[in-house]
């Protein structure tokens, strides 16, 4: 049901009707249920909800060393052959306890055609069977892996990017910052992060807003955070807290329908007055999670390809600058 304290929010008809198809089902929760089926729910959604993977020349699985064990990566490119330039290393949303290669894997193949870039998604370590800090220290030994341009990858890497979404934004964040303050193979020049989780203890206005009826709930965000455990003043939790002066230059996306807007909205305001470049911009009328939704929000196609191609002009911007 719509928070009636926000009845004025403007609803684009096609989330409004993708909503209203989603509040009418019947059957548990996604937080009432063991994470192993919260999971294979957000795996089911994806046929539902999402576009098919736009066809690349190259989509291959690969691996590297985690504090963990190995964790599985893959590969997307639109290009079976490339010459030395950046990468993007992508986290995948899903409050740090679902989501995986396979739920992000249409966006993953839109991105790397849309950026002419190649893409390398992480399969991090999910709680609650992996608490925290083993999502953010995967991220990190993933980001440092691929800067080493290995030969596994098969191209030369001059420069990473970073992005995704939610707790994949989060994630984005908190890599950079790691590898700000302790520099990688390559530097990190730009940073993508789509609605993300900024500050894993805080209680915006839009966190209540939004409480119940836009697909992310409070009552799912507590049921990730005890999943997770995370220490919430710490730099790898809610990387808002600190610092932001010396981070890569960022295009920074949120939805307005979204329980965690503002923390998006106040990572935007943090870098801009630590003298970082950043671009915002905001899906009006949509939801947390737009980025799968390609089916059955058909609008989110223009706020993805909004979104990338000014990622990618601020790219160009960088790269012609050095």
């Amino acid at each position: 049901m719509t928070n009636p304290a926000d009845t004025a929010a403007y609803v684009r008809p096609d989330t409004r009707a993708f909503l209203d198809y989603l509040n009418a089902q019947d059957g548990p929760k996604m937080q009432d249920l063991p994470a192993p089926a919260g999971r294979e729910m957000m795996r089911a959604m994806r046929a539902v909800a999402d576009a098919e993977p736009t066809p690349l020349a190259v989509i291959r699985d690969l691996k590297c060393p985690g504090p963990g064990g190995d964790i599985a990566l893959r590969l997307y490119d639109a290009r079976e052959n490339r010459q030395p330039g950046p990468v993007m290393v992508f986290f995948h949303g899903g409050g740090f306890v679902i989501g995986d290669l396979e739920t992000h894997e249409p966006f993953c193949t839109e991105m790397a055609r849309v950026l002419d870039m190649p893409v390398v998604a992480v399969d991090y370590r999910l709680a609650p069977e992996h608490v925290w800090p083993a999502a953010p220290e995967d991220c990190e030994a993933a980001a440092r892996w691929v800067a080493a341009s290995p030969p596994e990858l098969g191209r030369s890497v001059t420069a990473l990017t970073l992005s995704g979404d939610s707790a994949g934004g989060n994630l984005t964040i908190v890599v950079a910052m790691a590898l700000r303050d302790s520099p990688a193979a390559v530097p990190v020049i730009a940073q993508l992060p789509i609605y993300p989780a900024t500050d894993l203890g805080s209680d915006h206005p839009s966190y209540t807003q939004f409480a119940d009826g836009y697909l992310l709930t409070r009552a799912g965000m507590e049921w990730f955070a005890d999943c997770y455990a995370a220490d919430l003043s710490h730099q790898s939790a809610s990387p808002i807290l600190f610092d932001q002066a010396g981070m890569p230059p960022a295009v920074v996306v949120t939805a307005s329908l979204d329980p965690i807007r503002d923390q998006g909205r106040a990572y935007v305001a943090a870098l801009a007055q630590a003298g970082v470049p950043v671009v915002f911009r905001e899906a009006k009328g949509n939801i947390h999670g737009f980025i799968c939704l390609r089916k059955g929000v058909p609008s989110s196609v223009q706020d993805i390809d909004g979104f990338l191609k000014a990622f990618r002009a601020l790219l160009d911007e960088l790269l012609a600058t050095g």
